[in-house]
This record gives C-alpha cells, sequence and structure tokens, in this order.
C-alpha cells in the first residue's frame, strides 16, 4: 500500500494505545469489523472518509489530528 496509508494507520494504531483501547474495544465504538482496523493499522486498507470520521469519533480526535 501506499506511505500515507501506513502514516494513517500508525498515527491510529498510536491514538487507540494512548487511550488504552483494543482494536476490538475501536473497532465496537467506530461500527466498525476488528479485522478491518487491524488491516488499516498495517497500512494494508485505503480507509474511506466515512470510516475515518467514524474512527476519529471513536478516538474522540478532530480528523484533522489523524493526518
Amino acid at each position: 500500500m501506499t506511505d500515507i496509508n501506513k502514516k494513517v494507520g500508525q498515527k491510529i494504531r498510536e491514538l487507540r494505545q494512548e487511550r488504552g483501547l483494543s482494536q476490538e474495544q475501536l473497532a465496537f465504538e467506530a461500527d466498525l469489523h476488528r479485522a478491518y482496523i487491524g488491516q488499516i493499522e498495517r497500512g494494508e486498507k485505503n480507509i474511506g472518509v466515512q470510516n475515518l470520521e467514524k474512527i476519529a469519533k471513536a478516538l474522540k480526535v478532530s480528523i484533522k489530528e489523524i493526518f
């Protein structure tokens, strides 16, 4: 995948870990599948804007903070 996917995934992982959330907990809060969260964090998936918004809300950050 592209470098931007890896950077976004790493930032989501950092934010998730700072909040003490597991991938499963974040997935539940964002109404997404746990495996999808893992794929995003590894930079394997190109995340859509709607799902990015769900993750940002679940992490209680703005989308801008993920970038």
